[in-house]
C-alpha cells in the first residue's frame, strides 16, 4: 500500500494555521473505513450529534443534524487502525515541528444524509481546552461537485469574511487549530462520510 501523504502538513499548520493533504490515504484504505461506515449505519449504530459537553450535552437539530458514531482508540478495526497509525505519525511530525505537545487523538465517524448540515462553530469548549488541532478525513470517494456539504473553513476570528469552501472529496484530510477556525458543514445534498477527530494536550484543568 503506497504511503500516506502528509509532506508540508506541520509548515502549513505553522504558516496558516490549517492544511488539506488531497490523497492522505490511498483509495482502497478510503472505501475500507467508508464500506465499514455504512454498515455500522445500516446496523443502528450512529446516534443524533449533540452541542456542548458533559451534562450540558444536548441534541439541537436546527444547529447540527449528523449522525455519529465515536471510535474506541483501544478497539480500532484493521481499516481504522490503518488511519491511526497514519495520523500517529502526522501527531509526531507536528510535534517536532512545532512543540504543541499532542499526546492523542479522539474522533468519531460522521454521517450527513442528504439535507443535513453543522451551522458555523468553534471546536474548543470553554471550561476545556485539551482540543487542540481538528482532523476531518473525507471518506466519499464519489462526490461530485454539487453534492454539497462542503467545510467552510473562516479565515479571519469570529468574522464571516474571507472563508474558503473546502470539497469532501474522499480520501483527502483538513486538519487546523481547533481553536482559531470558526467552521460549518453546508448542508450535503447526497449522503456525506468523514472521520472528524482532534489532536490534544494533556488536560490542565484544575478542580
Amino acid at each position: 500500500m503506497p504511503p500516506t501523504s502528509i509532506d508540508g502538513v506541520e509548515d502549513a499548520i505553522i504558516e496558516r494555521g490549517y492544511a488539506c493533504v488531497p490523497n492522505f490515504l490511498p483509495p482502497p484504505a478510503v472505501e475500507a473505513l467508508a464500506s465499514e461506515a455504512r454498515h455500522m449505519w445500516e446496523d443502528g449504530a450512529f446516534e443524533f450529534a449533540r452541542i456542548g459537553s458533559g451534562a450540558n450535552r444536548q441534541r439541537c437539530p436546527q444547529v447540527r443534524s449528523d449522525r455519529i458514531l465515536w471510535l474506541d482508540t483501544d478497539a480500532l478495526s484493521t481499516a481504522q487502525h490503518r488511519y491511526w497509525r497514519a495520523l500517529d505519525e502526522l501527531r509526531g511530525r507536528i510535534n517536532r515541528a512545532t512543540m504543541m505537545g499532542l499526546v492523542d487523538w479522539e474522533g468519531h465517524l460522521a454521517l450527513y444524509p442528504p439535507g443535513t448540515f453543522y451551522r458555523r462553530h468553534i471546536d474548543v469548549f470553554a471550561n476545556a481546552a485539551e482540543r487542540q488541532l481538528t482532523t476531518i478525513l473525507y471518506l466519499n470517494p464519489d462526490w461530485q461537485s454539487g453534492d454539497g456539504g462542503e467545510l467552510r473553513l473562516y479565515l479571519d476570528g469570529s468574522n464571516r469574511e474571507p472563508y474558503i469552501d473546502l470539497e469532501p472529496r474522499g480520501g483527502t484530510l483538513v486538519t487546523f487549530l481547533s481553536s482559531r477556525f470558526y467552521h460549518e458543514v453546508l448542508p450535503a445534498h447526497t449522503e456525506r462520510l468523514s472521520i472528524t477527530g482532534w489532536f490534544r494536550v494533556r488536560s490542565t484543568r484544575h478542580f
